[in-house]
């Protein structure tokens, strides 16, 4: 199971980037797919996440601003940041719980990660 991320790159304080990540691989089916971030020096934090079902969480420092989706047919997350700050530079991850064969339980699947940097 490989998990591509994209979409990072420089934009300005205020404007708008897309984060997308595809998995792909031997999928049985995909559970929960959630995006993090790290800043350096600073701690893997969660951004958002999505149940197979839709439902959504964010983390607070996001909320309101980012909107992440799904869709279960392309095994794709997406996370549209707008409104974006300085403090949002970091490295984005996505993660993914996989399950590979019928019966088995999911297995923790990481991308690269993409850089996004918001200058003031």
């Amino acid at each position: 199971v490989q998990l591509q991320a994209s979409g990072g790159g420089l934009v300005q304080a205020g404007g708008s980037l897309r984060l997308s990540c595809q998995v792909s691989g031997n999928i049985f089916s995909v559970k929960a797919m959630v995006w993090y971030r790290q800043a350096p020096g600073e701690q893997r934090e969660l951004v958002a996440g999505v149940t197979s079902g839709g439902s959504t969480n964010y983390g607070d420092s996001v909320w309101g601003r980012f909107t992440a989706s799904r869709d279960n047919a392309k095994n794709a997350l997406y996370l549209q940041m707008d409104s974006l700050k300085p403090e949002d530079t970091a490295v984005y991850y996505c993660n993914a719980k996989v399950i590979t064969y019928y019966g088995d339980p999911p297995g923790d699947y990481w991308g690269q990660g993409t850089q996004v940097t918001v200058s003031s």
